[in-house]
């Protein structure tokens, strides 16, 4: 039996990967080079699986590759123990671990240790107890983020890193972190960096003239998918899974999941497990509509539970979104058409959804629901 070729929920692999060339090809060719790159995308756009398919290829031309998640870490040291992890581990055994970290960052006194403890196989762990105070904490980050220049020189080798969910290092110690990092990274010839970060009004924020990595390297800034492409890909995978797309079902999946990545991928891969559920051989754009109405009603309690969790004004101005594609929400005819406050009430609830990560703006001129899904919910079940 074929397994299901659409991927959602987790990394992409290169086969179920829709487009991105261009970019994977230019990030693989920047990082090469040893430049700093600003990687800006929506959510929900692959940004992570384009990453990690970038890494994947590097590192079998013979870079070392380090990938860590800012936004995993609940603190800076926490961050920092997961950068020095990750570092110490590129292309190290972990029976070697210690020695490594003592050679490399000994002053700082690092603890190696296995955590037999964690789910899944013993996780190696580096940690700083020795750090407590603030100048502690300066003096840990000036090493760690001298780290990859120094595994470079040792090794020998290139060295391209990517940090993900970037944005949540302005989290950190103030603006003291961008100043700090971006001061180390700048001399390193031989590593390359990504900055990648799924909240673009914070990331573009990060870029100004006034802080620390303006004009720091190369911005690619991930646009959608251009639908037509994205519609053959759709079917395509499904004929080589041994379903035949019915007439328009690539352009109806797209379209019904707003164009976003993640949203077509679960889409498809959805109606792919109700196609082959049922014994047919042809996925048609009635049973796209009939997985569509299953999804929606499996996640009505989730949904109705964030519409009951918002203002009235809220609910009126996340329906004006819906139903007016996020177009012109401060205008007198759409606030008439929607009964709508005020400009600045309508400015305050846009800025609310997008705080509670219900509602992105993409552009300056245009809001979006985040979850095509909740999107037809709002438009179908709301009044």
């Amino acid at each position: 039996m074929a397994a299901n070729p659409f991927v959602y929920g987790e990394i992409v692999t290169d086969a179920a990967f829709a487009d991105r060339e261009v970019e994977r090809d230019r990030l693989a060719r920047d990082l090469l080079a040893g430049q700093k790159v600003f990687l800006i995308s929506p959510r929900r756009y692959g940004k992570s699986s384009l990453v990690r398919s970038v890494l994947r290829d590097l590192g079998r031309q013979g870079v070392l590759t380090v990938e860590v998640t800012v936004a995993a870490s609940s603190s800076y040291v926490g961050f920092l123990e997961a950068y020095a992890r990750a570092l110490l581990l590129a292309g190290t055994p972990t029976g070697r671990l210690r020695q490594w970290a003592g050679e490399l960052l000994g002053g700082l006194r690092p603890e190696v240790r296995l955590d037999a403890d964690a789910p899944g196989a013993p996780r190696a762990v580096v940690a700083f107890p020795g750090i407590r105070s603030s100048r502690d904490v300066a003096r840990l980050a000036a090493e760690v983020f001298a780290l990859p220049g120094r595994i470079a020189e040792r090794r020998g080798r290139r060295l391209a890193v990517a940090l993900d969910e970037f944005q949540a290092i302005t989290t950190f110690d103030g603006g003291s972190v961008e100043h700090a990092l971006r001061a180390a990274v700048q001399d390193q010839r031989q590593v390359g960096y990504v900055f990648a970060g799924s909240e673009p009004s914070l990331m573009e924020q990060m870029l100004t003239p006034k802080r620390p990595f303006y004009k720091a390297g190369p911005v690619v800034r991930l646009e959608p998918i251009d639908p037509d492409d994205f519609a053959a890909f759709i079917e395509r995978r499904f004929v080589r899974s041994g379903i035949r797309p019915g007439e328009g079902l690539g352009a109806a999946v797209v379209d019904l999941a707003g164009n976003v990545p993640y949203d077509v991928q679960r889409l498809a891969h959805e109606l792919w497990d109700d196609v082959r559920a049922s014994g047919r051989k042809t996925a048609t754009v009635e049973a796209l509509h009939a997985t569509l109405t299953r999804l929606l009603q499996e996640h009505g309690p989730m949904f109705e539970d964030a519409w009951q969790r918002l203002t009235l004004a809220q609910r009126a101005v996340l329906r004006a979104v819906v139903l007016e594609d996020g177009r012109g929400l401060l205008g007198a005819d759409v606030r008439l058409r929607h009964r709508l406050a005020s400009a600045s009430s309508v400015q305050s609830s846009l800025a609310a959804l997008v705080r509670a990560d219900l509602v992105a703006r993409p552009t300056p001129e245009r809001y979006v629901v985040v979850d095509s899904l909740f999107r037809e919910w709002v438009a179908r079940q709301t009044y």
